[in-house]
């Protein structure tokens, strides 16, 4: 969720009138409050992630079970990840000061990035635990293990539950759902397991079906490091298109002659920004910019725009003009 900033006006003696519609203090994506829920949330998450990883390296050394102990594996790196999706929130609500101009939103964008790679570290150490139990298979209490991992299941499904409803525009709490649901697949994956070693003596199915898990992991974990890397390298929003973007913005106001030098990118998830050149023949510009600012809010979701209005043909070098977007 985002909020609107102020919008405010400066009007410099340089060869070009800028124009910007921001705050000296730039907001970070979502309100205090709302903060504040997404960081109650994420603590408890860690908490209860904490618990059960305790209970299952306890019952993993009681039962002999492997995939237990594996499981609880899984669940220390997702407990580490909490914590650090934990801290990436908090500190995301610090207003911003002389050092971070924009604030420390990104922070979450951060922390989704780095628990997206612990996930490929996860993946490996999964792979790992499923060929050494298909070349030494050992002997499991299967009736503890069962029971170690229902609870287990029991406790994911109510942590995932209490992280729903931000997954969608939030990078940070994105990357600790889905190592919940990690950790959720790695609790059917037990239960499986130990209900084929009850019933029907398959001790192949433990590592079997922890590689299925790490194949499901490994697709979620790609998703999340290419959308964090995406937003961290400031790509353009996934749903927009500069092009589109820019053809509007020429339309915007009669006393727009030409469009130019066209950024736009993601502070974090869902703070949107643009600045763009503004090329008029009305003098200040002033209905130009008006009109340009109530566009790109409206219609693209745009809260914080910089335009600089040129009166004439632009002056910079025809290379910082260039590019993608940029005409």
């Amino acid at each position: 969720m985002t909020h609107a900033l102020p919008q405010h006006s400066h009007d410099h003696d340089h060869d070009h009138d800028h124009d910007h519609d921001h705050g000296h203090g730039h907001g970070h994506g979502h309100d205090d409050q709302d903060g504040h829920l997404r960081g109650r949330k994420l603590l408890l998450a860690f908490l209860l992630t904490l618990l059960m990883l305790l209970a299952e390296a306890v019952g993993g050394f009681w039962s002999g079970s492997l995939a237990l102990l594996a499981d609880a594996g899984h669940m220390m790196v997702d407990a580490l990840a909490l914590a650090l999706a934990f801290a990436g929130a908090r500190l995301a609500l610090r207003p911003a000061d002389a050092r971070r101009s924009y604030g420390y939103g990104r922070l979450e964008v951060l922390a989704g990035f780095v628990n997206a790679l612990t996930q490929f570290v996860l993946v490996g150490f999964i792979a790992y635990e499923a060929a050494v139990r298909l070349m030494h298979p050992g002997a499991i209490l299967s009736g503890v293990m069962l029971a170690v991992a229902v609870v287990g299941l029991l406790v994911n499904l109510l942590v995932l539950r209490i992280l729903h409803g931000h997954a969608h525009d939030d990078v940070n709490m994105a990357s600790a759902s889905l190592h919940v649901l990690g950790d959720l697949l790695g609790s059917v994956g037990a239960v499986l397991a130990a209900l084929a070693v009850r019933w029907l003596h398959w001790n192949w199915a433990d590592p079997v079906l922890s590689l299925l898990v790490s194949l499901l992991i490994l697709g979620n974990a790609w998703r999340l490091l290419r959308k964090s890397a995406h937003i961290l390298l400031e790509g353009v929003p996934e749903d927009l298109d500069v092009g589109e973007v820019e053809q509007a913005l020429r339309q915007a106001d009669g006393s727009i002659l030409d469009i130019h030098h066209l950024h736009v990118w993601q502070l974090a998830s869902g703070s949107r920004m643009a600045t763009l050149h503004a090329q008029v023949d009305d003098g200040d510009g002033g209905a130009a910019v008006t009109a340009i600012h109530a566009l790109l809010r409206q219609r693209f979701g745009i809260l914080h725009v910089t335009v600089q209005v040129d009166a004439g043909p632009c002056t910079d070098r025809v290379r910082d003009c260039l590019g993608h977007g940029h005409r």
